[in-house]
């Protein structure tokens, strides 16, 4: 029983931090307001998380750990690279349109803490591009895909995902679109973006 509401604790501290660090951010967030959304004393949440960094890195943890793996799965796995752009983008923008607080939430803790990515370069399931660069240069030697490095690929396929839900307030206004429109071109990036990277890469 104790476990249980232990557990139930933590999970309400973590969902109220993280609303918390995603509007006012790490510098802006204040432990007792986080205490008062979940609805526990200050006391308590020092507890469980002795300061505001370790609160901040237990809810950046979790945010990464929603979507590291996944993206790391599908760079490893035994599909084509035509495949892999596919699956990434489908992904990617099913899981982010679910969360789309994630990527200005990481992105704005990189920029505040760069050598924080490094402790997270220790967790299992961190995207490793190493069995995807081999693959690129194969595909390229056997004609497949055109001459292109590898690292740069990725930086193609992560940005064109990535942008659209970073610069949302932007692109709504540029393209002058509401939140229904706009989730309409999210899915439809889906095809769109993959479509894109392959045609560009491809050898016809």
């Amino acid at each position: 029983m104790n476990n249980t509401k232990n557990e139930n604790t933590e999970e309400l501290i973590l969902e109220a931090a993280k609303k918390v660090f995603q509007t006012k951010g790490m510098d802006g967030a204040r432990m007792q307001e986080i205490a008062d959304k979940a609805g526990i004393n200050k006391a308590m949440l020092h507890y469980y998380y002795r300061n505001k960094q370790l609160l901040f890195e237990a809810v950046f943890k979790n945010a990464f750990a929603m979507l590291a793996p996944q993206l790391n799965a599908i760079l490893n796995d035994e599909t084509t690279i035509e495949d892999k752009v596919k699956n990434f983008t489908f992904n990617y923008i099913s899981f982010i349109s679910k969360h789309p607080y994630l990527p200005n939430f990481i992105i704005q803790e990189l920029n505040r803490n760069p050598d924080f990515i490094l402790k997270m370069k220790e967790n299992k399931g961190f995207p490793n591009l190493s069995k995807f660069k081999k693959q690129v240069d194969k595909e390229i030697e056997e004609g497949i895909i055109k001459p292109i490095n590898a690292e740069q690929l990725f930086i193609n396929i992560l940005s064109l995902n990535i942008f659209p839900f970073v610069a949302r307030p932007l692109i709504m206004a540029f393209s002058n679109v509401d939140s229904k429109a706009y989730k309409q071109l999210m899915e439809e990036r889906k095809i769109e973006v993959a479509n894109f990277i392959i045609n560009s890469i491809k050898n016809t």
